[in-house]
């Protein structure tokens, strides 16, 4: 497999990763119990249907033979995901809970995170232009955002009065 064949490859996977994560966002935002998963787990959806959107057009940039196009991920919408759901989980409550068919959700996202993370962070590993190392690395910090924005969430439906303790007092827990 010559490089544009092995670079084509590896962004078939990433826009195939984008839509199911995209998929998983979208089924786990209608099971969701309250506001905040809703808003949460469709912002995500959002976010991976950008990332699948970009991919493809590196994807018919590259196939056309050429260079990894410069791309500007733009602001940095995982902390500003992560804000929103600190602001609603502060709107709601601590009466919230979450079915553990959502909680299953939210681990089954967790780990979608984890994966996009570690393929991205390989592929950055691998890259052969700067800007093509630039944006997968960029990339693989918006997934572990998100990965910790759905780790939050998580501890808010199984804790939300010890959530909102790590959240008033992040120094409780070194942070």
């Amino acid at each position: 497999m010559n490089e544009q064949e092995s670079v084509l490859q590896a962004i078939k996977i990433a826009i195939e990763m984008e839509l199911d994560g995209q998929q998983c966002y979208l089924t786990a935002s209608k099971g969701s119990t309250n506001e905040a998963g809703r808003k949460l787990l469709q912002s995500l959806a959002e976010e991976e249907n950008n990332h699948r959107q970009t991919f493809e057009g590196i994807y018919n940039a590259i196939r056309q033979g050429r260079d990894w196009p410069h791309i500007d991920l733009g602001t940095d919408r995982a902390v500003d995901i992560r804000d929103t759901l600190v602001k609603t989980c502060q709107t709601l409550g601590v009466s919230v809970g979450g079915t553990s068919s959502e909680l299953d959700a939210v681990k089954l996202a967790i780990d979608k995170e984890k994966k996009s993370y570690d393929f991205y962070e390989k592929q950055a590993s691998h890259a052969i232009h700067d800007t093509e190392k630039s944006f997968y690395e960029a990339l693989a910090r918006e997934e572990r955002e998100h990965e910790l924005t759905l780790l939050d969430y998580y501890d808010y439906l199984t804790d939300p009065a010890g959530w909102f303790v790590k959240a008033e007092h992040p120094s409780l827990d070194g942070g």
